[in-house]
């Protein structure tokens, strides 16, 4: 991060210095206490479960000197007169919103190509695309961890500094008008949408309230005579030229004809990776992606998209997809003592249950394919009919076994067991994830394929812990 004086943060926040010296500086931005040290600015969030004011006294031990704060009354008792006028005191109405402020006023600053990736399933794995993609032209960043949020998101704002050129930023949501603040303090020149789906739909009622939720990313977007421009995966219900409207370029992706990207001939090896077919103006290219799962073809074909409207050649685009390494547990092979696991604890949607299901299915293995799946959250009415979607996907998959933990999951277990055809198929289900790791070498052997998928909630990686020292 460049320095930051405090003169310039109360004048981007909106706030008044309550103590302290004005020019003073900063080189971070942080809001765990924890990670608090000398040149810091913490910022005193307000959460659900604690109050950041709380934790002033620690962050002023670690060295930090200055805070963001929306309150200076009912502080611990630490904090004295003597301690206060050691601080650069920063008082604002609202610390989250003034934190978007600053990070606002900071990238503002940066002379840096942005990207806003959005959508309900497969927008972090798009973004690491694209910054791979980018990456072999730009000196490129990309969210800090796994921070996609109205804290997070400006948290990886403060990551960049003077030489810092292009930065891809995942912009997440579960209610109405988070996006639209996302893209106010990030002001991206290319937005990309990957998907309209059912995550978040408890909160926002519909496919079409999520919809309207995700196309809060084009409200910033310039003009397609500035350079603005949207790139999505084209679909015949709501991601298509004729539902999107605006004043920015549109570009899809996707197998339809009359894409701009278009995707043929997918060969799906499994944890292996992919290949496939891309048709574009500069005519039919094969494009390799070292990564398991064919729904990957698509956000590997908008990635070349965006990069090739950042002036990255088509070559270049694919050297990096050859490089390419997804954030956190996603489609992640673990090699136990004696089973092989596919590690996709990090989240889970009705479609990308599917996918995974189909990475396991293609997956060249000798022994037997088992998946153990948990609870979809956050599908509100369409809970029960979900779970049975990917019920039904598993028994008509060809793998081995599907074992199914959770409340919801009994529908998952129930479908699959109703429709398949195989006399060798079997489908099981468990209340309680420690229900089935209680007696798990009952049920995984030797030599067993073991994809292990559920939401973010029910924390199975538990489950991949225990597979490993079979």
């Amino acid at each position: 991060m460049n320095k930051l004086s405090i003169k310039e943060i109360v004048k981007a926040s909106g706030g008044r210095l309550e103590a302290g010296n004005p020019e003073d500086v900063i080189t971070g931005v942080r809001h765990d206490s924890r990670e608090c040290g000398e040149g810091d600015m913490f910022v005193a969030i307000c959460g659900e479960n604690a109050d950041g004011h709380m934790f002033i006294p620690q962050v002023a031990e670690s060295g930090c000197r200055t805070v963001l704060v929306s309150h200076m009354e009912d502080w611990p008792e630490k904090v004295g007169k003597e301690l206060r006028e050691k601080l650069n005191i920063i008082l604002v109405e609202d610390t989250e919103y003034a934190l978007g402020e600053v990070a606002a006023f900071y990238l503002q600053s940066l002379n840096v190509r942005k990207v806003a990736v959005t959508g309900s399933v497969g927008k972090t794995s798009t973004r690491d695309l694209i910054y791979h993609v980018l990456s072999e032209k730009y000196s490129c960043v990309k969210n800090y961890k796994n921070y996609n949020n109205l804290i997070g998101l400006p948290l990886s704002v403060f990551q960049m500094d003077s030489s810092t050129e292009a930065a891809v930023l995942e912009m997440g949501m579960d209610r109405f008008g988070e996006i639209r603040r996302l893209c106010e303090i990030v002001k991206p020149e290319v937005g990309v949408v990957t998907n309209i789906g059912v995550a978040h739909i408890e909160k926002l009622g519909s496919r079409d309230g999520i919809f309207k939720a995700k196309m809060e990313i084009t409200e910033n977007l310039p003009t397609a005579e500035e350079g603005g421009v949207l790139v999505y995966a084209e679909d015949s219900e709501y991601l298509n030229e004729s539902k999107i409207k605006g004043s920015f370029r549109q570009i899809s992706a996707g197998t339809w004809d009359d894409c701009d990207y278009r995707i043929s001939r997918v060969d799906d090896y499994g944890m292996e990776g992919i290949k496939f077919s891309l048709t574009f103006e500069d005519g039919e290219r094969e494009v390799h992606l070292p990564l398991p799962g064919s729904h990957n073809a698509l956000n590997a074909a908008m990635a070349l998209a965006v990069g090739r409207l950042l002036g990255v050649t088509f070559e270049e685009g694919c050297r990096g997809l050859s490089k390419a390494v997804l954030t956190g547990s996603r489609l992640k092979k673990v090699t136990g003592k004696t089973v092989t696991v596919i590690d996709d604890t990090y989240n889970a949607s009705p479609d990308s249950m599917k996918s995974a299901i189909d990475v396991l299915a293609a997956t060249r293995w000798t022994g037997r394919k088992i998946a153990i799946l948990g609870d979809m959250f956050e599908l509100g009415d369409t809970e029960e009919k979900g779970h049975r979607e990917v019920g039904a996907h598993a028994a008509a998959s060809g793998i081995d076994r599907l074992y199914c933990v959770g409340k919801a999951s009994d529908f998952m277990a129930d479908e699959a067991s109703g429709v398949s055809e195989s006399a060798a198929f079997r489908a099981e289900h468990f209340e309680t994830k420690e229900e089935i790791m209680n007696n798990i070498r009952n049920y995984i052997k030797e030599g067993d394929m073991v994809l292990v998928k559920a939401s973010r909630g029910m924390k199975l990686e538990d489950i991949v812990e225990e597979l490993k020292w079979i």
